[in-house]
């Protein structure tokens, strides 16, 4: 069963320009070190930062709670498999929400996509009840 959907798309430029004014403050407020070594590696560093931006945003709202719940960005966030695919993790009160969300005999599984084309970076998150067998 679907218990969340989110979803929220963001503007590289936005992002590129919070990074330029106020940098490492930003990063550190937001981003985990797992998220800023990645972004840090890649070519679009914003872009990449806007994607996780985006997904945090769209996680917030698939809990049912937007940011202004106690919620913090650090709470939610996204790595990478092998393959490359993203995925959510969770912490803090976004794991107590979702473990309250979550039915009896229920796994809560967050699946994340995200893209962009600039000057946009857009994710989806969908969070799932699966019966436990």
């Amino acid at each position: 069963m679907i218990l969340g959907v989110g979803t929220d798309l963001a503007n590289i430029d936005r992002i590129a320009g919070t990074l330029e004014r106020f940098g490492d403050r930003f990063r550190n407020r937001v981003f985990t070190d797992v998220e800023q070594a990645k972004a840090e590696r890649r070519k679009d560093v914003a872009g990449t930062y806007a994607k996780r931006w985006a997904a945090k945003e769209a996680c917030s709202k698939a809990l049912g709670t937007g940011l202004a719940m106690g919620i913090a960005w650090k709470d939610m966030s996204v790595s990478n498999l092998y393959t490359g695919q993203p995925v959510m993790h969770v912490t803090g009160w976004a794991k107590e929400r979702l473990d309250s969300m979550t039915p009896d005999g229920h796994e809560a599984i967050i699946h994340v996509t995200l893209t962009d084309d600039h000057p946009w970076a857009q994710a989806f998150v969908v969070i799932e009840a699966r019966a436990i067998a």
